[in-house]
């Protein structure tokens, strides 16, 4: 049994500002991400995941979603994004980037979502999780990345993206947006492992390790902008 249809879905006038939206942003983003140079660090541990016959949960902090997204473009990464109407029109604009979605969030059908990206890295793909969205707190880190890894038996891959110079948008996570000709810095840390037959302590040690990882990358992704 399935409940009423969002709002969203069932309003006119709201279909069409997610089709404007997602034909005006593509191009947009697309010329924006041609202008801008890139610093970047630790890639070796992306591509020595695939080498081994695994498939990285990619976390990163919500607030640096365009740049991640420009950047790691056409690598068939599958992206958990909100069901809703924010969630409806980044689909649109990141499919036409190469990428799926597994649609769900912290708040809502969180467990169809999860499912989802579970059977498409089963499938082969990567996945990428916003682990403090879809609507925070800032820079805490959600369970899904940890569940996800756990379930799968691959490795979490923290990485952090850095801009400047940047635009700094007012919303929750105060969002990062490089300006034209900017340079982003992007650095992937180890990979992380989750036991797979470890219980709630080792899911919260792990929580707790990949949002000290993602702290500590902070200051040397601030650092390949200074070079």
């Amino acid at each position: 049994m399935t409940g009423p249809e969002p709002a969203w879905r069932t309003s006119r006038r709201r279909r069409l500002e997610i089709g404007v939206i997602g034909a005006v942003g593509y191009p947009a983003i697309r010329m924006l991400g041609s202008t801008w140079r890139w610093r970047v660090s630790g890639l070796e541990h992306f591509d020595g995941i695939f080498a081994d016959g695994r498939r990285p949960v990619m976390a990163f902090w919500h607030g640096r979603i365009l740049p991640a997204m420009y950047f790691f473009r056409h690598h068939d990464i599958v992206v958990i994004t909100s069901d809703n109407f924010d969630g409806e029109w980044i689909a649109r604009v990141i499919h036409r980037f190469g990428y799926t979605t597994a649609r769900g969030s912290t708040s809502r059908n969180a467990a169809r979502a999860a499912l989802r990206a579970k059977r498409r890295m089963e499938e082969g793909h990567p996945v990428g999780v916003t682990v403090d969205g879809p609507r925070g707190p800032v820079h805490v880190v959600q369970p899904g990345a940890v569940w996800l890894a756990r379930a799968t038996g691959n490795p979490i891959l923290p990485f952090h993206v850095e801009a400047s110079p940047h635009w700094t948008l007012r919303s929750w996570d105060a969002s990062q947006v490089p300006r034209p000709f900017g340079t982003v810095a992007v650095v992937l840390g180890a990979p992380l492992w989750v036991p797979r037959g470890g219980g709630d302590p080792a899911l919260e040690q792990a929580r707790i390790a990949l949002q000290e990882a993602l702290m500590r990358l902070r200051a040397p992704a601030l650092a390949l902008l200074e070079e």
